[in-house]
């Protein structure tokens, strides 16, 4: 008797580890997920950035700071969300060199999400 309880409390934590694992796994993946499309975008802007296009720069580093927002936080997230912010305000003031030098920090930090 004690046996089979043991044997079905074992077979109920495997079955829970089993649907809890890609759940919970599921979440992490889709955090990596923001942090890369916020990385793309990044490195967009700074492409744009560097062709003197600051509006198009603006579009790409808002695009980036919506995925960076949903992405897991951490130190390199939260600087890049800094220098994502500088460059909108800085592109949306027309200084293309200078928005496209806080991209390029957020790109540095972005890169280093894990």
């Amino acid at each position: 008797m004690k046996m089979r309880i043991h044997r079905g409390a074992l077979v109920v934590l495997a079955v829970a580890a089993l649907v809890g694992f890609p759940l919970f796994s599921g979440l992490s993946l889709a955090a990596d997920k923001h942090a890369a499309e916020a990385l793309e975008h990044a490195k967009e802007a700074v492409a744009h950035g560097k062709q003197g296009h600051a509006d198009v720069l603006v579009q790409h580093a808002e695009e980036a700071l919506k995925h960076a927002g949903a992405a897991a936080k951490n130190p390199h997230v939260d600087e890049g969300i800094k220098h994502l912010k500088e460059a909108v305000a800085q592109g949306k003031a027309g200084h293309a060199d200078v928005a496209t030098e806080h991209a390029e920090g957020a790109v540095t930090h972005l890169a280093e999400v894990k």
